[in-house]
């Protein structure tokens, strides 16, 4: 956010939220309808109010909107703010009072939006990858950071850790899908500590299988093990049954990595077991169903040298979610890992000529790692 100052009252409290113009219509157009308020706003007419020059007539409606979402009057709101000779801004401690009173307006609606909003970074980063939403969702962790921090309402603080500790993993994944070990590792710890504010079992197992993943690119595979064992044992039968099936899979594929196959297919078929026909359960956010379920099982099995790797693999490329592009670049090199193994080398080309146009519409420094080995082995 920028630190000139805000023209209006109205643009200075919008920016305390951190929140784009955008987000702000999204916002009241959501605390109108939970709160049953007539009012509208439009992205236009919010501009023009922020500047100091409202259209016109302002409707009362819209205006009682904007006093109910601040509690300030409409006039306070459309007047230029105090400037530094104010007596208000005088005081050291009236901006730890407006972050608290911020925090203090969130509520049940607030917190939908933003996951909303950690929902469409999620579908954006898979189409195009963490270079191009990184820096969206940078500012969306500090400022459920900001409100977390500042939060004093009960049963608020928890859901924003809960958020808060879902958006360092998601940030952490991108982290490492570029290559950035040392940062991914850092927000995993930020998305833990965040998940222990939450006071949620499965948010504070889910966090740290995560981090087990920059373990095995570190190649402590035994570390990796360690962690996600604990990460089972602490998601115990309360815990979403999509998710222990995610954390069996997960641990699953670290125990291929250290080469233990009997144990690895063992986790793969528990996973199996436990993944809900349905996987709606409310918890933190994986991205599990069989179709993933079998590209990792396949992972495990291209790494034995398994033929029925081939099969697995294959099924789940004609079944594969096509927005999940990085997934398919990592299936795709799987594949390929596959088909060398058997002997079939232009197929198997193929596939990683393929995986290395899709890890660079992406990004993936992680993906095209694995590429430029598998391609050496296949020329």
């Amino acid at each position: 956010m920028t630190d000139r100052p805000g023209r209006t009252l109205l643009e200075q409290r919008i920016r305390e939220r951190c929140m784009t113009f955008e987000e702000f219509v999204e916002y009241a157009e959501a605390f109108a309808r939970d709160h049953r308020e007539p009012g509208t706003l439009s992205l236009r007419h919010l501009q023009r109010l922020v500047s100091g020059r409202p259209p016109g007539t302002l409707r009362p409606a819209n205006a009682r909107l904007l006093e109910r979402i601040f509690g300030e009057p409409i006039n306070t709101l459309l007047a230029p703010p105090k400037t530094s000779s104010g007596r208000d801004d005088e005081d050291p401690a009236n901006e730890l009072r407006q972050l608290i009173d911020t925090a203090r307006r969130v509520d049940s609606s607030t917190i939908a939006l933003l996951h909303q909003q950690l929902d469409l970074i999620r579908r954006l980063d898979r189409r195009l990858g963490a270079a191009i939403v990184r820096d969206e969702l940078t500012a969306k962790i500090r400022q459920v950071e900001r409100l977390t921090t500042h939060s004093l309402a009960p049963g608020t603080r928890e859901p924003l850790a809960a958020l808060l500790s879902e958006m360092h993993t998601l940030a952490g994944w991108q982290a490492l899908d570029l290559g950035n070990l040392t940062e991914s590792w850092h927000h995993y710890e930020h998305s833990r500590a965040a998940a222990a504010q939450s006071d949620s079992i499965p948010h504070e197992s889910h966090a740290a299988a995560e981090q087990a993943f920059v373990l095995l690119d570190a190649e402590a595979t035994g570390d990796a093990i360690e962690l996600l064992d604990n990460a089972r044992y602490r998601a115990d039968s309360a815990s979403p049954r999509t998710l222990r099936a995610w954390l069996a899979a997960a641990h699953g594929e670290a125990l291929a990595a250290h080469g233990d196959r009997t144990a690895s297919l063992h986790a793969f078929d528990q996973a199996a077991t436990l993944l809900p026909a349905d996987p709606t359960e409310e918890g933190p956010y994986v991205a599990l169903d069989t179709v993933h379920l079998a590209r990792w099982r396949g992972h495990a099995l291209a790494r034995f040298g398994e033929p029925d790797a081939i099969t697995v693999l294959t099924d789940a490329l004609a079944r594969h979610d096509p927005t999940f592009v990085r997934a398919e670049t990592a299936l795709r090199v799987d594949l390929a890992t596959a088909l060398t193994a058997t002997g079939d080398r232009d197929e198997a080309r193929e596939h990683a000529n393929q995986a290395a146009r899709l890890a660079s519409q992406v990004g993936s420094a992680r993906q095209r790692r694995r590429i430029m080995i598998l391609l050496v082995s296949v020329r």
